[in-house]
């Protein structure tokens, strides 16, 4: 589909330092090439982290070095979000597009057939993704795409009124705000269970990248027919919800199973819909549970067990 173009690193000392690639895609107007930005950590088989709309990598920092102790962690922004470029213009943000181009970021990488795990909208192409075959297992968080229509609209809603929120607020009042747990509650409250646990910079660092996110309108006009109803054969599949996701409600979870018999339901107790910062170390059991079954269905030795508690 696409081959690796120009790898270039920005920051190559630490491992975990974020640094770009750039590489061809695929897309209805032909070949196209695009740059995402990324952190990578630790050593292992490779497991791809890809977040929601409107977030950006670090969304995952909670549990990163968690999984780093077992894995090739790469953490990414997707285009048009954190530190990515937009897709080249009048390419769709739509799963067509941006799951292969997904494929095409591991091959730029040198990564066959990630683990990966995503949170959202991440958690929708996750899913994608082991559909069509890209990957070794999928953890999806609260995934985008098995909503109603009425629940869709809700979602899109306060969506765009978090947007909107954080382009009215000047950052010196974002800042004021994040440093009491009540004025992180007032800017995240939406999509964490415990923001009083989000730290002020994370929560500044987030609103801007809310704001700034020039693939939001785009994802979310391609977001709006948006139904995943297909299976994901071959590898496993983990769902897991947030039992107090204000967001992607939990019945959604039922449905997910419903529509892929073959995946494992999990409850995210106390966890809202960006569970990681709310309970790192039960969703890092979570996937790490899901990448030891990869491994156990490839016929790879099994990784030793590991304390996330």
């Amino acid at each position: 589909m696409t081959s690796t173009a120009s790898l270039a690193i920005a920051d190559a000392s630490p491992a975990s330092a974020p640094a770009s690639v750039s590489f061809d895609i695929e897309s209805p107007l032909g070949t196209r090439s695009t740059t995402v930005t990324y952190e990578r950590k630790g050593a292992g088989e490779p497991l791809l982290l890809l977040h929601g709309i409107g977030h950006h990598f670090q969304a995952w920092r909670p549990v990163t070095d968690i999984l780093a102790a077992d894995h090739d962690v790469i953490a990414v922004d997707l285009p048009g979000f954190g530190a990515s470029a937009p897709l080249p213009g009048g390419v769709p943000y739509d799963l067509a597009t941006v799951a292969p181009a997904l494929g095409a970021l591991c091959a730029a990488l040198g990564v066959d057939r990630p683990h990966v795990a995503g949170n959202s909208l991440g958690g929708l192409l996750a899913l994608e993704m082991g559909r069509v075959g890209l990957v070794r297992s999928v953890t999806a968080l609260s995934p985008a795409g098995f909503w109603s229509e009425t629940e869709r609209r809700y979602a899109f809603g306060a969506l765009r009124a978090m947007r909107a929120g954080a382009h009215a607020l000047p950052l010196p009042a974002v800042a004021r705000l994040s440093r009491s747990a009540a004025g992180r509650a007032a800017l995240t409250g939406t999509i964490y269970a415990r923001p009083a646990r989000r730290s002020p910079d994370a929560v500044v660092a987030e609103t801007v990248a809310l704001r700034e996110a020039t693939g939001f309108e785009p994802t979310l006009a391609a977001g709006g027919s948006v139904r995943f109803t297909a299976d994901v054969p071959g590898v496993p599949v983990t769902i897991a919800w947030g039992e107090r996701d204000r967001l992607l409600l939990r019945r959604q979870g039922v449905r997910a199973k419903h529509t892929i018999p073959g995946a494992r339901l999990v409850r995210l107790p106390g966890c809202g819909h960006v569970p990681m910062n709310d309970d790192p170390a039960l969703v890092s059991r979570v996937i790490l549970d899901t990448t030891r079954a990869g491994l156990r269905a490839a016929g790879t030795a099994e990784l030793p067990a590991v304390s996330v508690g």
